[in-house]
Parts: structure tokens; sequence; C-alpha cells
């Protein structure tokens, strides 16, 4: 599989260290990195990394390339993709956050891609795509959407709960790190609470995933409200779902199909420890239940809490759904 990264960013970054740490062999051979930025500042950021900690390996820039433990990858440094030439590319990873019409998001495959996987929510997307929760949608799609960090981990949550006990309603809380979109001080912005600084307040606001859990699970449209509470850490995020379930049933009953379901995940986790956000870091999971944190009320009400690291996690996300696209 031949992948091209567009954006350079934290989940550009991000995928790369991921794909530098499959196995000898892997399936994926990444072509081609396109980014505004000169060449020796992605070197410095992909190096020195202040979420994850630097890079164990050497980090280089040369001859239009970065040159990692020996590795080159080709550079390139095109506002407008259609100067980029990707022919031969099985997808295009968008990590730039612009891909947000046709015209935009179309430009890979007018430059030679075969398909587009976008890092987040795109209107322009032909569909928008949740592993564990309805990838088996995907079909022959040549533009996707991986929905948002905060979706992946949901929507894979809301349908296991709906198959074990049927989803009447629900109010999901995220609690997310800041992130680039909120300013280091207070600066103006559309929404003024993400007016303040970023790193100082919890800031109440709203969450994307409260609309994208209604394309993705669309049985479910209107079922499940939700905001989110920026909190002033870097990095890991955490759900915290109350939903009230049309069969009702034991907590030890629950407890036992719930504890099977996730097991049998191939994006949830499961932690019995008291563990804190940090703990969670690079963890690959859409989202880690977390045991102590999940109750039920009665018989028809139930609390579940689970963290996701919202930059790895997500990334994770993309390179397997890529692998998805690029078999059809």
């Amino acid at each position: 599989m031949k992948l091209a990264i567009n954006g350079f960013g934290r989940i550009g970054r991000t995928i790369l260290r991921q794909v530098l740490a499959q196995p000898q062999g892997s399936d994926i051979e990444l072509v081609l990195i396109n980014d505004i930025a000169p060449l020796d500042t992605c070197a410095y950021l992909f190096k020195y990394d202040s979420t994850f900690g630097p890079y164990a390996g050497d980090v280089a820039a040369h001859d239009n390339a970065l040159v990692i433990d020996g590795r080159k990858v080709p550079m390139t440094h095109s506002s407008d993709l259609t100067n980029v030439d990707l022919t031969g590319v099985d997808v295009l990873l968008d990590c730039t956050g612009i891909a947000r019409t046709s015209d935009v998001a179309c430009r890979g495959l007018a430059s030679g891609a075969r398909k587009v996987l976008i890092s987040g929510p795109s209107p322009a997307a032909e569909l928008t795509v949740v592993l564990g929760a309805n990838d088996d949608q995907l079909g022959d799609a040549s533009v996707v959407s991986n929905a948002s960090c905060t979706t992946n981990g949901l929507a894979p949550l809301v349908r296991v709960l709906d198959q074990i006990g049927g989803i009447v309603s629900g109010h999901m809380t995220t609690i997310h790190c800041y992130t680039n979109s909120q300013p280091m001080v207070d600066a103006p912005r559309g929404d003024l609470a993400r007016s303040r600084a970023g790193a100082l307040s919890m800031v109440p606001t709203t969450s994307s995933a409260t609309h994208l859990i209604d394309v993705v699970l669309p049985h479910l449209a209107g079922r499940i409200s939700g905001a989110a509470v920026r909190v002033p850490t870097a990095s890991v995020s955490a759900v915290d779902l109350v939903v009230t379930l049309e069969r009702g049933m034991s907590a030890q009953a629950f407890d036992s199909k719930f504890r099977d379901a996730v097991e049998a995940s191939d994006v949830l986790g499961w932690t019995d420890l008291p563990l804190v956000s940090s703990d969670l870091r690079t963890r690959p999971e859409s989202l880690v239940i977390a045991g102590p944190e999940t109750r039920m009320v009665g018989e028809n009400q139930l609390r579940v809490f689970g963290w996701y690291d919202n930059e790895w996690g997500f990334s994770a996300r993309m390179l397997d759904v890529a692998r998805l696209m690029a078999k059809d």
C-alpha cells in the first residue's frame, strides 16, 4: 500500500511515527509528504515533539527529503496539491484540516492518487467512516472522512451498548485536551468561551461528535446529545457517556456482556486500574474503557467512562481505514 501525507501537523507527524514503527516488511510504503512549512522546520518538529517526546532515531533534512534512520521520504511544499505528482499513490492522507470543499478534497485524486482519506469531519467526503461502527459501509468510496477523534471513541462504544441493551437516549461529555484552535492567551475567536487562554481554564464548548454520531449510526439519530469541556492538558481526552437502555438488566449481567463485547472489539480496550490521563498516552485503541468508573443506576441507566489518546489513537485509525480503502 503506497501512502502519501498532505499536511505535516500533529496528525501527519504522528502517522509518520506509527509508519516507522511498523515491523520489517510492512505493507505500508510512505512515498511522499507535502507541507507548506520549510523542510528544516518539518524535520525539527518531527524530531522534537512536546507531547510524545523526541524521536529516538536520526532525523535529517537533505535533498528535498526527510531522512529518518537512513530512510528517505521525499517532501514537497505546495499549497495546491494539484501541483504535486501523486501517480501510483493508493491513498492520500489529507491531514491539512482544510479539505472541506469538493475542490480541495478532490485535489489528491486530480494529482493521481486513487483515494483520499481526510483526517477530520468534512462535508466534501462521500462517506464518513468510523472503524468499529460503520466501516462495513465503506465500499469503493474515493473521498472518505475519518470523522473526529471523539467520534472514533464514541461511535464504537455506542454501537456496542445499543447491541447489548438498546439505547433509548443518552448524553456524552468529552473532557478534551486543548488544541491549536484555542489561543495561548486571551484572543478573539468566534466562540467567546474559546477566546480564553486554553492552558489556563476549563472551557465548555461544542463537540462535532454530536452531529457525526447521527451520520455514522443513523438508526440512533437524535437520541444522543453531546458537549465538550476543553481542559488544560496537552494530550489524552475522555468520553463520559450516560445512556438509558431499552432492555434493563442487572449490573452483573451488563458487566459480563460489556466486557465480552469490548474484548471482541478491534478498537476498544479495557482497564481495571485507577489510571489518569497521562497513563494512556500513545495507546492505539479508539477508546479504553475505565472499568472502575463504569456503573449501572437501577437496571436501565448506565454511565460509561473511557480514555482516548486523541492524536495517537486517531492516527492509528487513519492507517487502519487506509488499509481498507487500498484493498478496493
